[in-house]
């Protein structure tokens, strides 16, 4: 997986395929990330640089409710990606 804009910008499209919105905020995040379930928002350091924002979104994604049928085909490819990268970075 190439660490670049269109990345950054997939990914944030499986989130708002989702229903959950992506903020940029200034914040005291430990993580670099917050979340609120019951918004379905993630707010994301906004300090970050792209490199950062899309690990922190490959660490969130599989841990969010996702309707797998309610992403497009792109969508559910590259959510099957980080899902398999993040289960073999767990073993």
């Amino acid at each position: 997986m190439k660490y670049n804009q269109a990345t950054l910008n997939k990914l944030e499209k499986i989130l708002d395929e989702a229903g959950y919105i992506v903020r940029y905020e200034r914040g005291s995040f430990q993580s670099g990330y917050c979340i609120l379930e019951d918004r379905k928002v993630v707010v994301l350091n906004k300090f970050l640089i792209p490199e950062g924002r899309i690990n922190t979104l490959m660490d969130i994604i599989p841990s969010l409710t996702i309707n797998y049928d309610a992403l497009t085909h792109d969508s559910q490819k590259l959510y099957d990606e980080v899902r398999a990268k993040n289960a073999t970075l767990e073993k």
